[in-house]
């Protein structure tokens, strides 16, 4: 049986007795299957979702040919099935890319992990944790692909980035350039970052400190 039906099964068995209304049941059954929902397929269309579902409790006849939904539902629980597997590599691999890279010469590890590469010394002040920062960047992810790069000067606030390049460049004087390798944790963790940054995903940054101000 699918794991939506069993879902809805669990749900209705200890709310069907309940006293209350059937528009705060109703309700009820939607937020548990919004939750399970958001984390399973983050990128569903609600609308499909509503029609679905619609059709089927009305007894409707439905847009998608029953073989269809079939094939599509099995699917999607082997892709399920694999993600702990996928997960745990990921793990792995981000864990000799670490290693590897705290191998290299030169490099001095940060109190939370961020390993630290001086290209260019600085001799200004240092940014204070709510101060405003004035940088150029390169990101990269651990197989050496680009995803993102500022070309031009940008200004942050330091308390709205990743906690990687917040405790760094606390440490930076202004005119300073870092190569940061930065750990997940440090970064976008288990949820990656849309289809840029995958889970579990160490980033590299060239980064150069150019000003910084209160």
């Amino acid at each position: 049986m699918p794991r939506f039906s069993l879902l809805l099964i669990c749900l209705l068995a200890p709310l069907a007795h309940a006293d209350n209304h059937s528009h705060d049941l109703a309700y009820s059954l939607g937020v548990k299957l919004g939750e399970r929902l958001r984390d399973e397929v983050p990128d569903l269309e609600l609308q499909a979702l509503l029609d679905g579902l619609r059709q089927a409790y009305r007894n409707e006849p439905l847009t998608l040919d029953v073989k269809r939904i079939e094939k599509l539902l099995a699917e999607h629980e082997a892709h399920l099935a694999q993600v702990p597997e996928r997960i745990e590599k990921a793990k792995a691999a981000e864990k000799r890319f670490l290693a590897g890279e705290k191998a290299k010469t030169g490099v001095r590890v940060l109190k939370n992990g961020v390993l630290v590469h001086e290209l260019r010394a600085g001799n200004g002040r240092k940014p204070g944790p709510k101060d405003r920062i004035q940088v150029r960047y390169v990101g990269f992810l651990a197989d050496g692909s680009q995803f993102d790069e500022s070309q031009t000067a940008q200004w942050f606030h330091l308390d709205s980035v990743i906690n990687g390049w917040r405790d760094a460049l606390q440490e930076m004087p202004v005119g300073a350039q870092w190569r940061l390798v930065i750990p997940s944790s440090q970064a976008y963790g288990a949820e990656g970052a849309g289809d840029l940054i995958p889970p579990y995903s160490p980033l590299v940054f060239e980064l150069e400190l150019l000003d910084t101000k209160e």
